[in-house]
């Protein structure tokens, strides 16, 4: 439900009443993962998805049985050899959908954290007893909960603790407890969706190149930073995308965010600069740092310049090699855009465990099972 909470939010505001259908579970080739949704209110005003259009007719219905009658169901959708034309996924995969009636309770709270960028977790009951379906508590990063999960006290308490563990990892995903609280007894199934802020791309350089990128690292969901030492190119006027400008060197901004904590396993930092005065102190932090992507701009003739001058200021050939330089996947791009495009291709490889080669007559999965967090706000083990 999370992946939608912008414009459930205002929902909320304008006093609309809406049904939410939740992917809660998948198996195969799915299209959509944990966390999924699609939303319709009492219009009929439909959001989200959670299949990619396989399913979302079947699925639209059910939200507005929800409405209707106020039950919470699970619902599993899969491929069906004998007809193929009922409803499934013609991919092959399974998903069980989780159809609620969204009126009042944490809900709103949940929200308006994921709409605002708070770090948050909500964590509901998909599978266990059937007047348990749906419950939800809400759990802060100091352990603070609120709701309840309409069970034993124990449970609110072993469920919030396990929620706030996938919260500090900013992941999405399922777990199951006892009803009791206890490892034991007859289980129920949490999905735990957490809403942490977006993920940050810092981009090194202010060219024309880097307008073109701030642009895709948008699209993908990411907090933009330009940085560079250079006050007339680091302008809002060039980069109106951007959510900060810096005016710095770049290896002392750097330095700086990475001892405030603005720096974590999420962070994509690409450097533009391909200029050695630039780069090779910039490098010479970013590749120690436990960053997602490093990635450096240069021919292979700048690449191999840089590299000698890293070795020459103490940078080892572990850290070397998690550079990736020339940056970007080979599309055969020339301007900024497609250099962009490329760049943005080898960031979500790298993120989700793709080949980058073509899927067009490769055996290689469609849907990769990475558990790094995603772009945006919300964490998943897709």
């Amino acid at each position: 439900m999370l992946d939608i909470a912008e414009e459930l939010h205002r929902w909320v505001e304008q006093g609309r009443e809406f049904a939410v259908a939740t992917v809660v579970a998948v198996g195969g080739s799915a299209p959509r993962q944990p966390g999924a949704a699609l939303a319709v209110d009492t219009d009929g005003t439909a959001i989200g998805s959670v299949s990619g259009g396989c399913v979302e007719g079947a699925v639209y219905e059910l939200c507005q049985q929800a409405l209707e009658d106020g039950r919470t169901v699970v619902e599993r959708f899969g491929y069906s050899d004998e007809d193929a034309f009922a409803v499934g996924l013609t991919c092959g995969g399974v998903i069980d959908i989780l159809v609620t009636p969204v009126r009042g309770g944490v809900f709103p709270a949940a929200l308006a954290a994921a709409a605002s960028g708070e770090a948050a977790a909500l964590a509901r009951i998909v599978s266990g007893p059937e007047d348990l379906l749906g419950q939800a508590l809400l759990v802060r990063p100091d352990g603070a909960y609120e709701g309840g999960l309409g069970g034993h006290p124990e449970l609110d308490r072993t469920a919030a603790s396990e929620a706030r563990a996938l919260l500090d990892a900013g992941r999405t995903g399922t777990l199951e407890i006892g009803a009791d609280g206890s490892r034991c007894g007859q289980p129920i199934t949490l999905l735990v969706e957490s809403s942490v802020p977006a993920p940050r791309m810092i981009v090194f350089g202010a060219i024309d190149f880097a307008s073109a990128l701030v642009r895709v690292g948008k699209f993908l969901g990411y907090h933009v930073t330009v940085c560079d030492a250079r006050p007339v190119f680091a302008t809002k006027l060039r980069f109106p995308e951007a959510d900060e400008i810096v005016v710095e060197w770049p290896h002392r901004y750097l330095e700086a965010a990475a001892a405030a904590g603005e720096v974590d396993a999420r962070t994509v930092l690409c450097v533009l600069t391909h200029d050695a005065k630039f780069d090779v102190p910039l490098l010479q932090v970013a590749l120690r740092l436990p960053v997602a992507y490093v990635g450096a701009m240069g021919s292979r003739r700048t690449h191999e310049d840089r590299n000698k001058r890293l070795r020459e200021v103490g940078v080892s050939e572990l850290e070397i090699a998690r550079l990736r330089s020339p940056i970007g996947l080979d599309l055969g791009a020339r301007t900024p855009e497609e250099t962009a495009l490329s760049i943005g291709a080898e960031i979500v490889a790298n993120r989700r465990g793709g080949s980058g080669v073509s899927l067009t007559g490769a055996h290689t999965p469609i849907h990769h099972d990475g558990t790094s967090t995603p772009a945006g706000r919300i964490g998943s083990v897709a």
